[in-house]
């Protein structure tokens, strides 16, 4: 399969994946405000690993709701995805999101005093 296909259906997962979530009743994934962040496809479209983060709630309780949840959210996507084979999930927690908020609150707490702007400014020339 063309590896652009391959970007589209990945694309194309996601933004269903992250509709579906939207309709799963399990309390551990409803109450948690999961994102998906991400999702990859095998050629072969028998496997894919969707990346999520989850904004509340104990991790591992938002994997085990999720877990359970893969033959519904399976289901739905052979509904909206027309696709010769639906993929079997594997989630995968991505705490990108957590780690890029911790080095934005970095960045942002950083002050620059007069003093260090003058040396910096006479560092660069």
């Amino acid at each position: 399969m063309a590896n652009y296909r391959r970007g589209r259906i990945n694309d194309e997962m996601q933004k269903v994946l992250a509709e579906i979530i939207r309709e799963v009743k399990d309390p551990r994934v409803k109450d948690a405000f999961i994102s998906i962040t991400g999702a990859d496809v095998t050629p072969d479209l028998k496997y894919a690993k969707v990346y999520y983060s989850a904004l509340r709630g104990d991790k591992k309780e938002v994997y085990l709701g999720l877990k359970s949840s893969a033959g519904f959210i399976r289901r739905m996507v052979a509904q909206r995805m027309n696709l010769r084979a639906t993929p079997e999930f594997t989630f995968v927690e991505d705490d990108s999101i957590a780690y890029g908020a911790h080095i934005s609150s970095l960045l942002n707490s950083i002050t620059i005093t007069p003093a260090e702007e003058e040396e910096q400014k006479d560092g660069d020339d």
